[in-house]
């Protein structure tokens, strides 16, 4: 589908102006113009501003061999793009999220993915997953995000269900599962699918923002991406030694939100009400995830 086409469907008319970066320049030209009701108001921003906003930022372009905060790498392919976690809260907050700090970004085809590392300590994989119990507990913390994205501007995000239930691979030591939600005002769902990659003190988190028509293919572009990811020597999994931090907590809550259930464990509750708040469901401002898909905005055409 070409952007006229697309723009015409939205019942708007859409300029791209030519950029010094052919990538970018479609990125903010369509996307941003498409998604100035839902996210520019919530930030008091044109979509001139984000535009300009967007091609500030620092992207190194695949195909590379980047750093994922200060624990791995990956290999970022061709057509990919990689903003380091310096610069990964901006990119959040012009999508219409909740920035956190230490956040990696990583965008492909039509999907975008965030990378963070949480230093809990060695996460045993011996716990069994109980998806129906863990869907209630995910519901429930629906309440305290919705009131810190009321405080922002953000639409309410509401957990609809899964879209893929959580499993664990015994061989990869990656803990999968995709959540659908539902952003206000938006009548398309958004799909946020999870991968946990365990590593000796702690774990690395990558979120996937994409939506149900396009599920099944960015899952399978996220995972062969995630190929190339590597912990650095002394961080795998493997490598564990007695002596090591042991986290306090199983697979089950990393679902649940890993940080937030280490907080309740240790009685922070004004930690978890952050956590619960913070980034872990994610959006990309409505109109630009479910119309055009983050891949627009970086200059591929959705396939087929």
């Amino acid at each position: 589908m070409t952007m006229s086409t697309l723009a015409r469907r939205m019942g708007r008319t859409t300029w791209c102006t030519t950029w010094r970066t052919t990538w970018l320049g479609r990125c903010v030209g369509a996307a941003l113009l498409l998604a100035a009701t839902a996210a520019s108001a919530q930030q008091g921003m044109s979509p001139e501003q984000r535009r300009e906003e967007f091609a500030k930022l620092p992207w190194q372009a695949g195909p590379a061999s980047s750093d994922v905060g200060t624990r791995a790498k990956l290999q970022v392919p061709k057509e990919a793009r990689l903003l380091p976690e310096s610069h990964g809260g901006r990119f959040l907050e012009l999508t219409g999220n909740l920035p956190q700090p230490g956040q990696t970004i990583l965008v492909g085809g039509n999907w975008w993915a965030v990378f963070s590392f949480n230093d809990i300590g060695y996460v045993k994989d011996d716990e069994k997953l109980d998806p129906d119990a863990l869907l209630e507990s995910l519901k429930s913390s629906d309440g305290p995000s919705n009131e810190e994205r009321k405080k922002r501007g953000i639409p309410r995000l509401t957990t609809e269900g899964w879209a893929v239930a959580p499993h664990f691979d015994p061989q990869t030591k990656h803990l999968e599962w995709g959540l659908r939600l539902r952003a206000e005002g938006d009548p398309n769902p958004v799909i946020n699918y999870t991968v946990r990659m365990l590593g000796r003190s702690g774990y690395e988190s990558v979120t996937l923002v994409s939506d149900a028509e396009s599920l099944q293919r960015d899952v399978a572009e996220l995972k062969a991406v995630l190929k190339g990811f590597a912990f650095n020597g002394g961080e795998r999994y493997a490598e564990f030694k007695a002596g090591d931090h042991v986290a306090e907590i199983g697979l089950g809550a990393l679902v649940l939100g890993g940080a937030a259930a280490a907080a309740v464990k240790g009685g922070w509750w004004k930690s978890l009400v952050a956590v619960l708040a913070a980034g872990w469901k994610l959006i990309a401002g409505a109109a630009v995830a479910a119309a055009l898909g983050i891949g627009k905005l970086l200059g591929r055409k959705k396939a087929g």
